[in-house]
């Protein structure tokens, strides 16, 4: 259940944020901010590269490397393969996860680490696989821990991790998987090295309007700002009681709705499914038929509406990146959710360049996970 009231009454939502998420999410523009200026020091504008890398291998712990991965495959159109290493390990914990390269790596490669923990033994073990095979690697990771100094080693690239006070707030039980913002943080100075290279256009203007994109979105989904007139709150409340079928159109889209199914169960404890159109359709239209369905709640008649909460209903969540076109599929999109009668969220990014429509869908989709996050109660 949503306490809506609450949505609304931004002391409470301050007293119920413990672990900083508001925060967190309002300072992104900071910290892309401080992210390029760490990648400006780290000599990435200085680079010569001979040309795009054959592939791009991502790897690292936690949500950060899987977002980064799927956010330049899709902002590199194709120019480049741009692959997620997968870890293997017993736990998810720093020193219990191994990556191991593909049998083609090589010379032509490049390695980039998303490296928030310092001081994971798995990820220097891959730098000491990529050196041998001849792979270039680039890491983000804290200055001056082990990781750090074993790309040194290796002849790669490390860049000092931005990272802001709050960020601490999370080594303690009971803390979300990861700070929102980190994802920010690891993917602005590969957005910077991405552009160097050829694999897009990033240049440190396109970065500074990312930063201001941002601040205008945390303008515009504060906590001050009702709910009638804030994106973030209205998605957090059509979300209340619901399960989000994420439909998304456009690569970018995609890449959103992945990290947004990923926040909502990682921030939120909210099951989320994401797809892309025109797949969902097929996909997910039993959804939209059986238990889940609109209309289906075989006990509605005999539940107690004081102590029994609603059951659960898809609810869909349709991201774009632009206004549908002659081949979209928003229209049957929208005409399966009506013939199921499934009530539709839209979100859709003003315009401008593709750095700033994902930045704008990514900072919705963050503050509606967060206030879903403090507003639910058990």
């Amino acid at each position: 259940m949503l306490d809506e009231s609450l949505l609304d009454t931004p002391d409470a939502l301050a007293g119920a944020d413990r672990f900083g998420l508001l925060r967190g999410v309002a300072e992104s523009g900071a910290r892309v901010r401080t992210a390029a200026r760490s990648a400006a020091e780290s000599g990435i504008p200085e680079l010569t590269p001979d040309g795009r890398p054959r592939a791009v291998l991502v790897a690292g712990p936690g949500p950060a490397a899987a977002g980064v991965a799927d956010l330049l495959r899709a902002l590199s159109g194709g120019s480049s393969p741009v692959s997620l290493i997968q870890p293997t390990g017993v736990a998810p914990l720093p020193g219990a996860l191994r990556w191991t390269l593909p049998g083609w790596a090589g010379p032509l490669d490049l390695l980039l680490l998303a490296g928030p923990d310092a001081a994971d033994p798995g990820l220097a073990e891959l730098v000491e696989q990529a050196y041998r095979r001849g792979c270039s690697v680039v890491a983000v990771t804290p200055a001056g821990g082990p990781l750090y100094d074993a790309v040194i080693q290796a002849r790669g690239l490390a860049v000092p991790l931005a990272t802001t006070p709050y960020d601490a707030e999370f080594d303690v039980e009971g803390a979300p998987p990861a700070a929102p913002g980190t994802l920010w943080s690891v993917l602005i100075p590969l957005l910077a090295l991405a552009d160097r290279i050829g694999l897009l256009s990033a240049p440190p203007d396109a970065l500074g309007s990312l930063a201001d994109r941002l601040d205008q979105i945390a303008e515009r989904c504060g906590p001050a700002i009702p709910t009638y007139t804030n994106p973030a709150k209205a998605l957090a409340a059509d979300l209340a009681d619901a399960l989000p079928l994420i439909w998304t159109e456009g690569t970018i889209a995609g890449a959103v709705g992945r990290h947004f199914a990923t926040e909502l169960a990682g921030l939120a404890g909210r099951p989320a499914l994401a797809a892309e159109l025109p797949e969902a359709l097929t996909t997910h239209r039993t959804l939209l038929a059986g238990a889940l369905a609109a209309g289906a709640d075989p006990d509605d008649f005999f539940r107690d509406r004081v102590e029994q909460p609603a059951a659960m209903h898809a609810r869909v969540v349709l991201l774009r990146e632009a206004e549908p076109g002659p081949l979209s599929a928003s229209r049957a999109a929208h005409a399966l959710a009506e013939e199921r009668d499934t009530a539709v969220s839209e979100l859709q990014p003003e315009t401008g360049s593709d750095l700033e429509k994902a930045a704008e869908l990514l900072a919705i989709a963050d503050f509606g996970a967060v206030y879903l996050a403090l507003a639910g109660t058990e």
